[in-house]
């Protein structure tokens, strides 16, 4: 292992704890970003940041891409399957489009490079603990060579089928995350508007049959309104709903509830919430019902 090299394109909040735990895994990482913060951050922790994309193309057997769109990832990964050699790997743990990610795994297998959608959940504590949940779309004889490496990032590494299928389950399950949280949001306003603290029915939810682990991540912020606290960016979940129902169109499936929830969340967006925590989009619902879940 000490000799493979993997490159990481994007040094945010997850790319940085997947860095230091590929560099704990005694993997020789070289890291770009846009953001010179960001490079030095991850300097620090042992990368190798440089300026220059290519440089990391041409060097490494495994590239991380870790990106907030589907157009840069698109662009990233064109610019690399320029550059790097036959017989190396490509991991997107970006969220994108299916189409995306089965028509890079075709370009990349006629360069002779195996690539992987590995969407991940977990948030940036999750990443920098290396208990990422990574769920796999792509070659089953080449998932065998990556194995080693997703498991230094992540506690249940989970190879779906082929290359798209990661992003259909990351897909299914953050609209499911966003409805709960939406849902827990209007429950917690008609219970404290009817006389009961959001607190106790949080407490008793967790005791029935409404049990979630969305409550466990997000519950916190909801219950004290501090949605600066960011589990995960309200626009990074705005963006996978609506990958999600372009999703769902395609696939001509009725979208009545969550074309409801991708309002709201579009709704939170353009009102400023977008950099805040995923549960902000409480406070749509607070304003529309001019009641607060925590009350002042």
């Amino acid at each position: 292992m000490g000799n493979e090299k993997v490159g990481v394109i994007g040094c945010g909040a997850m790319g940085r704890g997947i860095i230091k735990n590929l560099v704990l895994g005694g993997y020789q990482v070289l890291a770009f970003d846009v953001n010179q913060q960001a490079l030095d951050a991850v300097e620090q922790i042992g990368a190798s940041p440089t300026s220059q994309k290519e440089d990391i193309f041409r060097q490494v057997d495994y590239l991380i891409t870790s990106l907030p769109s589907p157009q840069l990832v698109k662009e990233t990964i064109s610019d690399a399957l320029t550059f790097m050699k036959e017989g190396s790997y490509i991991l997107d743990v970006s969220t994108t489009d299916v189409a995306t990610s089965r028509t890079i795994f075709q370009q990349a297998k006629d360069k002779r490079i195996a690539f992987f959608d590995c969407p991940l959940s977990g948030g940036p504590e999750g990443a920098d603990k290396g208990e990422l949940t990574i769920v796999v779309g792509g070659d089953p004889d080449e998932f065998i060579t990556v194995s080693p490496l997703l498991k230094v990032i992540g506690k249940e590494i989970e190879y779906i089928g082929e290359s798209g299928s990661g992003q259909i389950v990351k897909l299914c399950n953050n609209i499911v995350v966003a409805g709960i949280i939406t849902l827990l949001s209007e429950a917690f306003l008609t219970g404290v508007k009817a006389g009961v603290p959001a607190t106790k029915i949080a407490e008793m939810m967790q005791k029935g049959s409404a049990q979630t682990k969305a409550m466990s991540i997000f519950g916190a912020n909801l219950l004290d309104g501090n949605h600066e606290n960011v589990k995960f960016m309200l626009q990074h979940m705005s963006k996978d709903i609506d990958l999600y129902m372009d999703l769902a169109k395609q696939e001509k499936i009725p979208t009545f509830f969550s074309a409801s929830i991708e309002q709201f969340f579009t709704t939170a967006k353009n009102n400023g919430k977008g950099e805040l925590d995923t549960s902000a989009v409480s406070q749509v619902l607070e304003e529309l019902a001019d009641s607060l879940i925590v009350p002042k």
